[in-house]
């Protein structure tokens, strides 16, 4: 008995596609196929695949409803894998489905789906509880992790980034001390921390504040990106 899988996508042509792909595999029945995500839950329910393989982005928002299955899986059916189909190279979709939880999951780029192999070794690699990250997408992570290392934000406590965090919003230090419930002169030490770590130490006072103001900004877009 082979693998059993879901399959999920909106474009007709492309689920058959794929379908063809997988059939073709001695090991995987395909068990579902299905046009968008309540039809594809009620298959979970109904067949207990082994392993989905879904379209990031379906009815009924057309946003990512591929993100949505694999984190509603994760905490009804643990055991089902997903590998969410993208042609999106987008890092934050990547780690949106690893947020709960790399075991059985795969984010692989449409792209992909014409060479069966990688294809079928992500869905082997899922059922299995393993991950499988497409490459396109591990390269972007990879220079966003050794941008955010050289920030010198990455200096900073968790205490000193909800100071800067307070002041680039242009509060006084009495009214971040009020917010955070510090005193004012835990304030001031911590402020002191943070122009030091960012070589704001000898630059003059006010510019002090617009400056360090300007680092939370580029810091919080670079984390964005």
């Amino acid at each position: 008995m082979g693998i059993r899988v879901a399959l999920a996508d909106d474009t007709l042509i492309v689920r058959e596609g794929i379908e063809r792909i997988l059939a073709a595999q001695p090991n995987i029945d395909v068990v579902a196929s299905c046009g968008d995500m309540p039809e594809l839950m009620e298959a979970v329910e109904r067949e207990a695949p082994a392993v989905v393989v879904t379209d990031i982005r379906m009815p009924p928002t057309q946003t990512d409803e591929g993100i949505q299955i694999a984190a509603r899986l994760r905490d009804e059916h643990p055991d089902i894998g997903v590998v969410v189909l993208s042609n999106y190279a987008e890092p934050a979709y990547a780690l949106a489905l690893m947020d709960s939880g790399s075991a059985g999951r795969s984010y692989l780029l449409k792209e992909r789906v014409h060479h069966s192999a990688q294809l079928l070794s992500a869905i082997e690699s899922v059922a299995a509880g393993g991950s499988v990250m497409d490459p396109k997408i591990v390269e972007p992570l990879i220079a966003a992790k050794a941008r955010a290392e050289r920030s010198p934000l990455a200096e900073l406590t968790p205490r000193e980034h909800e100071v800067l965090a307070q002041i680039a919003q242009g509060k006084s230090n009495g009214a971040i001390a009020e917010e955070l419930v510090l005193t004012k002169r835990a304030v001031e030490k911590h402020i002191n921390s943070i122009f030091l770590k960012l070589n704001l130490a000898d630059v003059e006072e006010v510019s002090k504040r617009v400056k360090a103001t300007l680092v939370f900004l580029a810091g919080t877009e670079a984390a964005h990106d």
